[in-house]
């Protein structure tokens, strides 16, 4: 079965045009992994400005990634009105109203104004993601598509290994003796101590915006060229042709699940783990580096990629081996203590790094003119990201943060059985 033909593939398929397509896309996963990765710091951050309980400080996470779920559709309505370029730059505009939104917030003290702020950024996200993620993975052959999202995996989790030691040198600076203060200090004293706490955010959150502005107008003015993922050629097209639905896809239906549980679990490694460091006795001033530790993990896992597939290990290998490492490193941390247990959950970057660049090619292989919905479908499935930390959030407070790890092991279950058998599945 060959793969969806790519409008204009003289010019697309350049060697230099391609480069550096791939260079601007890079760009922009780039700026996915800052935003995305700023949420490690503010779940404890905004735990304490805001007196917040797990399982409210994790809807965080849920504001941030149900936007996925929400705007996924629509944003590939969007992107048949606006095409790529300009859908790229519009994303980018709205991430950067949702940056703004953080100002009264900050100066109000007020959660909900965060959760906003932290939605409206998502619904960028998921203009932006609906566009990159399919571009990138036709952008050249499929077999080696995981090896060009491995790159783009570097260019993310770089910029999110470097945003949480950004933010959190700012927004949780003296933090945890600001945090024994609280404990016995006068109630209208408190009030302003943690109103000065909420307003640290105000700054880096405006320099934000000013860069996504800048990027909006770069990426609209630039010479990324456009692909029609609608087209199919004639193998395709005749095998597609008794196809009506989406639905007649199951492999891609099993994809979108394993994804979503997989967002699940990389954000439950990356988000809770500064908490969970806390929990196990270690100090904020230290803790805040263990969301930087997973991401380097993953860029360790990205560079495995890029180095062995397709040549040494096939997409499918690499995500089984992938879903066995997260199971034996989820039980390790559940069953260890202290900094080693914590350890065990940043190493879980590791486990998670393939797992992204292999589902997605694998699920729309075959779709054709189906692509774009089909994208729309695995962007929806982002939203694992919102629904899993609040499982977790809710264990954590039911027993304790150790204790809730248990949700991961059934997530790496079922993306073992999709690298297995479930991508097989095929409907005539």
């Amino acid at each position: 079965m060959k793969d969806p033909i790519i409008a204009n593939p003289v010019e697309v398929n350049k060697s230099s045009g391609t480069n550096k397509s791939i260079f601007i896309i890079g760009a922009l996963f780039f700026i996915f992994g800052f935003v995305t990765w700023l949420n490690s710091v503010l779940i404890p951050y905004l735990q304490i400005a805001c007196e917040l309980n797990y399982s409210e400080a994790y809807l965080v996470t849920f504001a941030f990634y149900i936007a996925y779920l929400v705007m996924a559709l629509p944003s590939a309505w969007i992107l048949k009105i606006t095409g790529f370029k300009k859908g790229m730059s519009l994303g980018l505009l709205v991430m950067a109203v949702g940056s703004l939104i953080f100002v009264p917030a900050a100066y109000s003290r007020t959660y909900e104004l965060f959760l906003l702020g932290l939605f409206v950024q998502g619904t960028g996200l998921a203009i932006l993601q609906t566009a990159a993620n399919p571009y990138v993975t036709i952008l050249g052959p499929i077999e080696s598509a995981a090896k060009r999202i491995s790159i783009m995996g570097i260019c993310n989790k770089v910029a999110g290994s470097i945003a949480p030691i950004i933010l959190g040198a700012i927004a949780l600076k003296d933090v945890d003796a600001l945090v024994e203060n609280l404990k016995t200090m006068p109630t209208a004293q408190k009030i302003v101590e943690l109103d000065l706490l909420s307003e640290r955010v105000i700054f880096p959150y405006l320099v934000m915006m000013a860069v996504l502005i800048v990027l909006a107008i770069l990426i609209y003015f630039s010479t990324l060229p456009e692909v029609d993922t609608d087209q199919e050629d004639e193998e395709l097209a005749n095998t597609n042709s008794k196809k009506t639905s989406i639905f007649q896809f199951p492999h891609l239906l099993l994809g979108a699940l394993a994804l979503f549980l997989y967002v699940g679990v990389e954000v439950i490694a990356g988000d809770t783990v500064i908490i969970y460091g806390v929990a196990q006795g270690i100090s904020f001033a230290n803790a805040k580096f263990f969301t930087t530790y997973t991401l380097i993990a993953m860029l360790v896992g990205y560079l495995i990629g890029i180095l062995c597939i397709p040549k040494y290990l096939s997409q499918e290998k690499a995500l089984k081996i992938s879903a066995i490492i997260g199971l034996v490193l989820g039980l390790a941390a559940i069953f260890t203590d202290g900094f080693i247990s914590v350890l065990c959950i940043s190493l879980l970057g590791i486990a998670n790094a393939l797992v992204w660049p292999a589902i997605w090619p694998m699920s729309i292989s075959g779709l054709g003119r189906f692509t774009k919905v089909g994208s729309s479908f695995l962007i929806m499935a982002i939203a694992g990201g919102a629904i899993m930390p609040l499982v977790y959030g809710y264990f954590a407070d039911l027993s304790s943060p150790q204790e809730a790890y248990w949700v991961v092991i059934p997530c790496y279950l079922f993306i073992l059985f999709f690298a297995t058998s479930g991508y097989k599945i095929r409907r005539d």
